[in-house]
């Protein structure tokens, strides 16, 4: 989620005078001086005596994410919807017809496609949204695994050899979570989805569990949630805040139309989280959201212009922002939080 992302203060990184060759094809100094520390840290690894095993899997996963940040920057600006569901769905199943049909009806809001790339319920997706709008970012496995006919040749099919690479585009360049019923690899994405939002290592983003209707997939799973990791203290009441269950194609949509309405991201300076709005708020809007959330500020929220230290993003500097210090360990709240802002700025 690039515009949503916690950014390294680079201010204080060098650049190696060996490096200095290297770098020509650089412009810009504060890359160059990254890009010099990267080489010094893989240069550490073999002085480190790193194993060739390890050096394998740090120069294949380098390569990957590399290849795979060329494909997506040129759709830095376009949000992007992740699928995941079981490859085993055949083309007759509901969920199949499901898949189809959100994604085709998100793809005419202005959203892409990322799918696994294979097929079931990712072949659906990829189906109703067409290859223009679909990435698909396929895993090598040890028993063959095609890309499915919709992305299969497409330049935006990316083929992952690591599935920790293939995670990590999924997290970073999704804005919504759509999962439906699926095996061990969709319970995976999901779990790792939740707990990457529920401890503040990916921003907060809709996730969103689709089924039939009167379907009883996630309905048993929440189920679980609720009468075992929940009963016995393992999670927290406001965690269920994370995740939405619904029922049609249509509630999916809408549930991230409402989420982006007038909330646009989010990024942490330290302590403080600086919500960037689509539109400027009155001051009575902001008492009105401080006083339902005074348990849960430690300031309350203000209104600013994009900070200094956001320099980085000078794509989203005419935002307003709403500025403050929440809770940290309370990211189900975070979620309410945002709904809130979300309630409050669509009343005008």
């Amino acid at each position: 989620m690039p515009e949503s992302s916690n950014l390294p203060d680079e201010t204080s990184i060098p650049i190696n005078p060996f490096h200095s060759s290297l770098l020509t094809g650089v412009s810009d100094q504060e890359k160059a001086a990254m890009v010099s520390d990267m080489i010094a840290t893989v240069i550490g690894m073999g002085e480190d005596d790193a194993s060739y095993l390890d050096l394998r899997l740090f120069r294949t996963a380098l390569a990957e994410m590399r290849a795979a940040a060329k494909v997506f920057s040129r759709y830095r600006k376009t949000r992007k919807v992740a699928v995941f569901g079981s490859a085993r769905t055949h083309p007759d199943e509901p969920e199949y017809q499901l898949a189809m049909e959100f994604a085709h009806k998100i793809s005419k809001e202005g959203y892409m496609i990322l799918t696994g790339g294979g097929d079931g319920i990712m072949g659906a997706a990829q189906k109703g949204a067409g290859a223009e709008k679909s990435f698909g970012l396929n895993i090598r496995l040890p028993f063959e695994q095609r890309a499915n006919k919709t992305i299969d040749g497409d330049s935006k099919l990316i083929n992952f050899h690591y599935f920790f690479t293939r995670k990590l585009n999924f997290i970073k360049e999704t804005h919504a979570f759509v999962l439906l019923p699926g095996g061990f690899g969709t319970l995976d994405e999901g779990f790792e989805s939740l707990t990457l939002m529920q401890t503040g290592k990916s921003p907060i983003a809709p996730m969103i569990l689709l089924e039939r209707v009167n379907g009883y997939y996630w309905e048993t799973w929440r189920r679980f949630l609720e009468s075992d990791l929940l009963k016995l203290g393992l999670i927290s009441p406001s965690d269920f805040n994370l995740f939405r269950v619904v029922h049609s194609a249509d509630e999916a949509v809408e549930e991230i139309r409402r989420f982006y309405s007038v909330f646009h991201s989010y990024r942490w300076l330290r302590e403080r989280l600086i919500l960037r709005v689509n539109r400027p708020f009155s001051q009575k809007e902001i008492d009105g959201i401080n006083g339902k959330f005074s348990g849960f500020l430690h300031e309350p929220l203000r209104q600013s212009v994009a900070l200094p230290e956001e320099k980085y993003e000078p794509h989203l500097e005419q935002l307003p922002r709403l500025v403050t210090v929440p809770d940290k360990k309370d990211f189900g709240t975070l979620r309410l939080l945002i709904d809130e802002i979300n309630n409050e700025g669509g009343k005008s």
